[in-house]
């Protein structure tokens, strides 16, 4: 992807209605990289969205903060926490321009990453030094280039790339990331609107020296 996909985009998504990832539930490769040990201390979940993976590792008692930059998505994410009964906290936050009010150990990032183009993904990596210590983790799941999707990809390399000074780039492997296809993305994947499909992902772990 080339350029990045404007921030007003995804605040208009979310007032529409339910973007193609927006699935109800977790993300089943993060409820995986949970039940694996990838969470610790204080977890950040950046490109939050509807809140659900915050939702969820807040419900399991992670010390863990939503942020978004869409006003209307965090507005969901906070009705959908309280209509689950969990105590999760959403603050609203431009992922290229983060704050050094706060340090996580962890930081997922669910779908964000693909929605930049190259110059910034290389700023989004220097930002995300502003919130992390060295010994941070950061996780991203971003859908892959390998296949056709449900929207914007990225190659293996592309984490390289962007994560330079001060990052390592520990492990690439091959994932599904789950989402809704409807409208075009239905017809160019052949298959019924509003069908649920898994797309071929990746999902990174970069380390901050």
């Amino acid at each position: 992807m080339e350029n990045t996909v404007p921030i007003a985009t995804f605040d208009e998504f979310y007032a529409a209605g339910d973007p193609p990832w927006v699935i109800g539930e977790p993300q089943p490769a993060v409820v995986e990289l949970e039940r694996s040990g990838g969470f610790r201390g204080a977890v950040l979940d950046l490109g939050c969205g509807t809140g659900e993976h915050t939702i969820l590792l807040a419900g399991r008692g992670y010390d863990v903060l939503g942020a978004d930059s869409s006003p209307n998505a965090l507005e969901r994410a906070r009705a959908n926490a309280a209509r689950r009964g969990v105590d999760a906290r959403f603050e609203l936050a431009d992922a290229l321009r983060l704050q050094e009010n706060r340090r996580f150990d962890v930081v997922l990032d669910s779908a964000l990453f693909h929605v930049f183009g190259p110059a910034d993904r290389s700023a989004y990596a220097r930002s995300l030094r502003a919130v992390t210590e060295p010994g941070s983790v950061v996780h991203v799941l971003a859908l892959a280039d390998v296949a056709e999707s449900i929207g914007p990809t990225v190659h293996r390399d592309d984490f390289a790339a962007a994560f330079t000074d001060g990052w390592d780039v520990e492990e690439v492997r091959p994932v599904s990331y789950r989402g809704i296809a409807s409208g075009d993305n239905a017809r160019r994947l052949d298959v019924a609107d509003g069908a649920v499909v898994d797309s071929a992902a990746h999902l990174a772990r970069i380390r901050r020296r």
